[in-house]
């Protein structure tokens, strides 16, 4: 479940109001980092909220804004100070892609485009392993073991019963076809897809490979929405070495128009149900 206190959050809504207090004051980045003696880069990474935020960081730049309400720095410095705490995945040691956990973890909502795989929310525990370590051949089996739990427990959003995640999902031909693990593995697998795509909250659609071109063709992504309206939308692309997260208004529209001509042009749920099982059939054989 998301946490009372989820520190990537807290980091990006406080990142949020550093910007906005900077912009008042009339001045950019560069004039910031000037005044502290610090990098341009550092000034840009407190505001989007990749960076951990320290209370000192938070003391200074309200001096440089002059802000001069303690009721307001107050605030920001608790918010510093949530935004230090472990979230729960934290205890797995360190995760790749943690910055994503985080926010996954407090979303409301999150829509999903996926070329190449069932998506990890979806995943059963044989087939993640069996990913896993295809798709990391030079890791251990300490750290596969890691990898998966994460997974697995990041799956307790939609398994919440009072606000569970909603989840929509359009899924390529592709990653129902692509054997990992063995046909009885992926006949479990895709069963499980079925039955997870009954679920209320959940909606799993198939792009099949006679659709031909369509405008997720360059690659996976997700968008993720919070409750909070002050909390801006992110999208979110997967890298080998390192992640791209989206925020800029135009950006995350454009990805939203993309995502719903996606849906349009996939099999509906029904269809999909139906498309999903015959493959499964096919991996009894």
């Amino acid at each position: 479940m998301a946490s009372s206190v989820n520190p990537t959050v807290r980091r990006r809504r406080l990142g949020q109001e550093l910007r906005r207090l900077r912009e008042l004051k009339g001045m950019t980045a560069e004039e910031v980092a000037e005044r502290l003696l610090v990098s341009q880069s550092k000034i840009s990474r407190l505001e989007n909220g990749r960076r951990s935020i320290s209370q000192r960081d938070v003391r200074d730049l309200c001096g440089v804004y002059e802000v001069d309400d303690h009721r307001i720095v107050d605030s920001l410095m608790q918010m510093a100070k949530d935004s230090r705490q472990q979230g729960w995945w934290h205890a797995f040691g360190d995760i790749p892609y943690s910055v994503y956990i985080g926010l996954e973890t407090d979303a409301a909502s999150l829509r999903v485009y996926e070329p190449q795989v069932v998506p990890g929310l979806l995943q059963t525990r044989q087939y993640a392993e069996a990913l896993i370590a295809g798709a990391l051949p030079e890791t251990g089996t300490t750290d596969i073991d890691k990898r998966v739990s994460v997974r697995l427990r990041r799956q307790d959003r939609i398994k919440e019963s009072d606000h569970p995640l909603r989840l929509w999902v359009v899924i390529d031909e592709a990653a129902l076809r692509r054997l990992v693990g063995g046909k009885n593995l992926m006949r479990e697998q895709l069963e499980h897809l079925v039955e997870l795509s009954q679920l209320p909250h959940v909606t799993v659609q198939v792009l099949p490979f006679e659709m031909g071109a369509h405008p997720g063709i360059n690659g996976q992504y997700a968008i993720l929405e919070f409750p909070d309206a002050s909390d801006s939308s992110v999208v979110y692309i997967e890298g080998v070495t390192s992640d791209l997260y989206l925020e800029k208004a135009n950006d995350v529209q454009k990805y939203s128009v993309m995502y719903e001509h996606l849906r349009a042009q996939a099999l509906n749920v029904d269809q999909t149900r139906a498309f999903i099982a015959d493959i499964a059939k096919d991996y009894a054989r």
